[in-house]
């Protein structure tokens, strides 16, 4: 279990190793405090089942990008984006809810009302390198709300805009990573399963 609603023992923020995290923890609920930076995992992992729910505020007014954006950084390096796509063209494609950012948009937008909880279900497995060589590339199978958004998708390699996304050699295991966009995004129930390479 990595968030029960009320500890925060297994995240640190990434402004300082080991530091605390600064985000809020209110009725059972952790809220992204914007300007606090990203947090990540004490715990380091590779291949993993993970089940995490987020909710953008109702009151939220930006589009695009600025609509409630977050981010799932799988490795500190591979992103599922969050991001405020209920009935919204705003966004570039690779860039809405449910995305591997920059690289596949969901297979379909299932995105709930801004105010109501989202849920991702998802299975990442690892890239394995040999020396600087990718051997097999990293892959993500995502539902959202219980509907398959990507299907085993093949990543290109770590998030980028620009320069295209490439691999770059990394460890077997590393944190994952939430992410502070400047938008107050609420997040719950969340636990990870390793699972064998």
């Amino acid at each position: 279990v990595l968030f029960d609603g009320t500890d925060l023992s297994a995240w640190e923020s990434c402004k300082e190793e080991g530091g605390d995290v600064a985000w809020n923890v209110k009725d059972e609920v952790l809220e992204v405090k914007p300007g606090a930076g990203d947090i990540r995992t004490r715990e380091l992992f590779g291949s993993c089942q993970l089940h995490l729910e987020w909710r953008i505020p109702s009151g939220s007014k930006g589009v695009g990008q600025e609509g409630g954006n977050s981010g799932l950084f799988l490795m500190e390096m591979y992103e599922v984006q969050i991001l405020n796509s209920f009935a919204s063209t705003a966004s570039y494609a690779d860039g809405q809810a449910a995305s591997v950012y920059g690289q596949n948009p969901p297979l379909v937008n299932v995105c709930r009302t801004l105010g109501e909880w989202q849920r991702y279900d998802l299975v990442f497995r690892a890239p394995v390198f040999e020396g600087e060589r990718v051997v097999k590339p990293a892959t993500v199978t995502v539902f959202q709300n219980g509907v398959l958004v990507q299907d085993h998708w093949e990543l290109w390699g770590a998030t980028a805009t620009e320069p295209p996304a490439h691999y770059i050699p990394h460890a077997k295991k590393m944190p994952l990573r939430l992410q502070d966009h400047n938008n107050p995004i609420k997040f719950r129930n969340i636990w990870i399963r390793p699972l064998d390479d």
